[in-house]
């Protein structure tokens, strides 16, 4: 099956990178052309599901899509230094006898710049540059060229844009633009092959679904008869077998009211949205969301997984019924999923095992506090804030919060009044 790989770009762009990918019997290609920035949401759009990957030809457009955040797919742009900046600067010294200094550039950091140069065993450096981050229009790159040309302290204007170069031309200033190279395209191509190559291993490893069903719920109403257990247990493990052909997995019984589906993790990754939903178990499979707990192992083996699920199910458990969990092979946690408050957290850091080590708390207890942390972008927080983060009583993690304080890993640093009548909770600068 061939890899489908979006190309936008402009004009001049697409056609250097067409003439590589043509290379390659393993992709088919989706050209689109952009004339303006501002078109190219309304021609991306309609073609968001149509591309395994996308490939930019620069790093404006790059930006802007990234920033939009709608295309889940991986991402990628060909570069402007290198070969493709050496030979516009090779052009302008020997044919145009402009030197680096009288030339003002875009796009590049000047860390960058600097290096390329020296590498080019070019002495002087530059003297004009517009950096950017994110996405910028062409008129604003466009004036920050002419601006110095009409002054007379540039002879030419270097842009990697192609709409910045019409711009300029328009206004009549000296502008030579940075084209893609095959040389500059070729890595970025070989690069997208393996990440496809890597993505589909990932999506074909082992992934286990362990789910602990509240079967006093499904006897509401009834008798807790041994026939009517069984019966119970029966007509879960129905619906559950309906939910495993679904993922195309197996299932089996792992004990009373557990069960585990083994199937693979980009099944899983498509039916829980990235790992970011619950499936909807009600509606297509007669299953109360609120009766199962569930924990998502992802592993290199069927064992790992298995293990890795009975550990995301206890860290569900510890979140309430109808929580689930995922404990991906790096050992990183995520979840609950489908809440607002979902996080990740490591159960392998190096830097959290020393500080472990300091004090009284596990490491994924400090992996949580140190994901909330940054989930909610300050160090500061109260206990009852991080008693309600973590599913705790405010007394637990008043605890947590006062061995950090011990061990000099927090400092109180004010108080908040959550009513006139209300005892003061103290604010901690958490300092992991």
């Amino acid at each position: 099956m061939k890899l489908r790989l979006g190309i936008l770009g402009a004009d001049d762009s697409l056609a250097i990178i067409g003439s590589v990918t043509r290379e390659f019997a393993e992709l088919e290609c989706l050209p689109i052309v952009y004339g303006k920035e501002e078109d190219i949401f309304d021609l991306i759009e309609p073609h968001i599901h149509d591309a395994d990957m996308w490939l930019f030809s620069g790093k404006v457009p790059y930006t802007m899509v990234r920033e939009w955040g709608k295309i889940k797919a991986p991402m990628a742009y060909v570069p402007h230094m290198g070969a493709s900046l050496y030979r516009t600067l090779f052009h302008l010294s020997h044919e145009c006898g402009i030197q680096v200094r009288e030339i003002s550039f875009d796009t590049f950091s000047g860390e960058e710049l600097n290096h390329f140069l020296e590498e080019a065993h070019i002495a002087d450096g530059y003297a004009w540059l517009k950096h950017y981050d994110g996405a910028i229009t062409a008129g604003e790159l466009a004036d920050f060229h002419e601006e110095l040309w009409r002054a007379g302290k540039t002879k030419a204007a270097v842009t990697c844009l192609r709409t910045a170069d019409l711009e300029l031309q328009k206004r009549g200033v000296p502008v030579y633009r940075v084209l893609p190279t095959r040389a500059g395209v070729l890595p970025v191509i070989h690069m997208l092959l393996r990440t496809h190559e890597m993505l589909h291993f990932k999506d074909t490893q082992i992934a286990v679904q362990m789910l602990e069903v509240d079967l006093f719920r499904e006897l509401a109403g009834g008798t807790f008869a041994t026939d009517e257990w069984q019966n119970a247990e029966i007509r879960t493990t129905e619906k559950l077998l309906r939910y495993a052909r679904h993922l195309h997995g197996s299932l089996k019984a792992a004990g009373p009211g557990r069960f585990a589906i083994i199937t693979t993790r980009g099944i899983l990754q498509s039916v829980t949205s990235d790992y970011t939903a619950m499936p909807d178990l009600q509606d297509a499979f007669g299953i109360q969301a609120e009766w199962v707990t569930c924990g998502i192992g992802i592993g290199k083996t069927a064992s790992e997984a298995e293990i890795h699920a009975s550990t995301a199910l206890l860290h569900a458990k510890e979140r309430g019924p109808g929580s689930w969990m995922v404990f991906f092979d790096d050992k990183n946690i995520v979840g609950p999923l489908g809440t607002g408050e979902q996080i990740s957290y490591s159960g392998a850091s190096t830097r959290l095992q020393k500080l472990s080590e300091q004090t009284s708390l596990s490491v994924l207890t400090l992996s949580k506090l140190d994901s909330i942390l940054k989930k909610r972008g300050t160090k500061e927080i109260n206990a009852h804030e991080l008693g309600q983060y973590m599913q705790i009583l405010p007394r637990s993690a008043r605890r947590i919060l006062m061995e950090l304080e011990a061990k000099g890993l927090a400092q109180v640093v004010g108080e908040e009044s959550p009513n006139p009548r209300g005892r003061p909770r103290k604010v901690y600068r958490v300092l992991l």
